[in-house]
């Protein structure tokens, strides 16, 4: 049987934390920062957990 293959896409968007939570960028952060104020632009800096109904589908995803 061949070897699972990781789903590139999905590796580049994703990480694991050492206790295996999948983290993940809050959107809306790339650009057209001058018409968001501070506090949403420091809101958005910070990384996002995933809920837990999509992290089964997720790590398969990942192969893990």
């Amino acid at each position: 049987m061949p070897k699972q293959k990781t789903h590139k896409g999905t590796a580049k968007r994703v990480r694991v934390t050492g206790s295996g939570k999948l983290m993940r960028e809050q959107a809306n952060n790339q650009h057209k920062f001058e018409h968001k104020s501070s506090r949403r632009k420091r809101r958005l800096d910070q990384d996002q957990v995933i809920s837990p109904a999509d992290t089964k589908s997720l790590k398969k995803l990942l192969g893990l």
